[in-house]
């Protein structure tokens, strides 16, 4: 590789080892970051991580707001970086307690705890966004200026995220209730964990497609979720995209509108605190919506479609889609009725996500 080229294997080298609760150093040129994930590492780790006890936490922004350890103006941005100043009594388990609000309120924290310069803080916001890509909370020990033995830089970051890396992998005939005329198509990169897939239903007719985004969903597309209404969404798109006589399901591995599945469920013990899905989202420290609908751009491409009609309640969809080289001819209201459990939820995507019927 030549040398300052980009490295999707090291992305996937360093979410290995975060996800294991091993050091990672990010690096841009001269400018480094030692960086120990709060949830994964333990105290015997820190210890060797740092045996001086100089290492301060960062954590995003939204949470450090909810500490009141960051002012709303700086909290706008919800992973942003905020960096809490080392204490003696800073040791793993308050960091814990720091790192993760489901714990607010059964533990109570210790303090005084001080915001001070984030150092490095361009590099401090990757790492905040690494978290995210790794699933696991955007919360870290950092020692600037320090090396790891597994190291990554921004530019493999952003590769390992880049759309135009994925090809079809695989593709078959697959009858799918209500749509027996469909095809399943598989996309991946070489470093992706989990495969994107889309669902080609019926024949092409001349026309632009019919096409749905819909986020993976292990709660409501298997489990049969009422606090959202992502399984009744799934099926009546099928149902939908079928009577339009073609189209195109895509199915998008974001889970939790793009933090991961463990980031969701800690989201939703947030929501069992009364927090609505934006505000656990930024309290756990994570965008409103972190999702990367170049993804779906990319496999519509990949596909031969660049004009569509798209079945969606979301502009920020189909702002995405325009935004990757999609022309979206039509938005096709996509509206289901709500139940007892998920009213809030869908209140919440009108009132504060800019969802339109």
């Amino acid at each position: 590789m030549k040398e300052g080229a980009s490295d999707p294997r090291a992305a996937a080298r360093a979410i290995d080892a975060l996800r294991r609760g091993w050091p990672v150093a990010i690096a841009d040129g001269d400018v480094r970051l030692a960086l120990l994930a709060i949830e994964t590492a333990d105290a015997e780790r820190l210890a060797a991580f740092d045996p001086a006890g100089e290492a301060a936490v960062l954590l995003s922004a939204g949470r450090a707001e909810t500490l009141k350890l960051a002012n709303q103006r700086e909290a706008a941005t919800p992973d942003a970086p905020v960096t809490i100043a080392r204490a003696p009594w800073l040791d793993m388990a308050a960091a814990t307690a720091l790192a993760d609000p489901q714990l607010d309120l059964a533990t109570p924290l210790k303090g005084p705890y001080r915001a001070v310069a984030t150092p490095a803080p361009d590099l401090a916001a990757t790492a905040l966004r690494f978290a995210r890509i790794a699933g696991i909370l955007p919360a870290f020990f950092v020692l600037p200026g320090r090396d790891a033995d597994i190291r990554v830089t921004p530019d493999d970051i952003a590769a390992h995220e880049d759309a135009a890396r994925l090809t079809i992998a695989a593709r078959a005939r697959l009858p799918v209730a209500g749509a027996e005329d469909s095809e399943i198509v598989a996309f991946r990169t070489p470093e992706m964990p989990g495969e994107h897939v889309a669902l080609l239903i019926g024949q092409p007719n001349g026309g632009p497609p019919l096409v749905r985004l819909h986020s993976e969903c292990l709660t409501g597309d298997v489990l049969g979720s009422l606090k959202c209404d992502c399984g009744p969404q799934l099926h009546a798109a099928i149902h939908e995209i079928e009577e339009s006589g073609w189209g195109i399901l895509l199915y998008l591995r974001q889970e939790g509108r793009g933090i991961g599945l463990i980031n969701k469920l800690r989201a939703y013990a947030l929501q069992d605190q009364g927090f609505d899905t934006v505000d656990a989202n930024t309290r756990l420290g994570f965008a409103i919506d972190a999702r990367d609908f170049a993804v779906a751009a990319r496999m519509l491409q990949l596909l031969g479609q660049d004009r569509i009609r798209l079945l969606t309640n979301n502009p920020a969809k189909v702002a995405g889609l325009e935004a990757a080289g999609i022309t979206v001819v039509e938005r096709v209201a996509h509206k289901l009725p709500p139940n007892p459990h998920n009213e809030r939820y869908l209140a919440t995507k009108r009132d504060r996500t800019g969802h339109q019927l």
